[in-house]
């Protein structure tokens, strides 16, 4: 199940007992559109092993400047509170799994 990321509660997740996954997104964007379903579903498939969030950039810019988001879709990767992997852009499923499994 995907949470929906905030500035308020983005520190707490990323901290949290499980590896993070934040999809950082925007509604105007396609390719967002594209692999929103494909990152659902993983949030589904991987419940309970990592957590998984949806962050809007227009809504959280201070946390996109943080990390530096220049260009959206952008996916980034957390394990034990630190950046570990990111991918920008839209990828395919197999792709997105691939990054999923190496965070357990």
């Amino acid at each position: 199940m995907e949470t929906v990321i905030t500035s308020e509660n983005f520190e707490t997740l990323k901290n949290g007992s499980q590896p993070l996954v934040v999809d950082f997104w925007a509604t105007w964007c396609g390719p967002c559109r594209m692999i929103a379903p494909i990152v659902e579903e993983l949030a589904k498939e991987y419940d309970g092993k990592i957590a998984v969030g949806k962050c809007d950039v227009e809504e959280n810019d201070e946390l996109a400047a943080e990390y530096g988001i220049r260009n959206i879709p952008t996916i980034l990767f957390f394990k034990e509170g630190k950046l570990v992997d990111k991918i920008v852009g839209a990828v395919s499923k197999p792709k997105l799994q691939e990054k999923f499994e190496s965070l357990l």
